[in-house]
């Protein structure tokens, strides 16, 4: 039998709209410290107070930097459609909206890191 040497990807989402964003931020820096990068790939996507998915190079410092908007931080966006299992960045230009499917890609798991409302209410769970 082969064993497959394959990394399992999984996204860490954490922030939220809620008034515990900055736990859900502990939270995500103590399962990032934790989870073994031998064993599995991480992409991590945040998400603002106003709501904002965030991905790139460390959407958690972003938002520990910046927790009501970061600004500079490039959006994200998944499907609501179970048949599609990827995250995507979201880019504008010329007034267009713009989604790359292989900057974060496909995940094996999402691992919602989320207090409160909208975290531990099922709605993320329901996406």
């Amino acid at each position: 039998m082969a064993i497959s040497t394959k990394k399992m990807r999984i996204g860490i989402l954490f922030g939220g709209r809620s008034g515990e964003h900055e736990v859900s931020l502990m939270s995500a820096r103590s399962v990032l410290k934790a989870i073994d990068r031998e064993k599995y790939e991480v992409s991590m996507i945040g998400i603002t107070k106003q709501g904002r998915w965030i991905c790139g190079d460390d959407p958690l410092l972003a938002l520990e930097r910046d927790p009501d908007t970061a600004r500079n931080a490039p959006g994200a966006a998944m499907f609501g459609d179970p048949s599609h299992c990827s995250v995507m960045k979201i880019s504008e230009g010329n007034g267009k909206l713009e989604m790359d499917p292989s900057e974060i890609g496909e995940l094996d798991v999402l691992f919602p890191v989320l207090h409160g409302t909208f975290g531990e209410d099922g709605t993320i769970q329901g996406l």
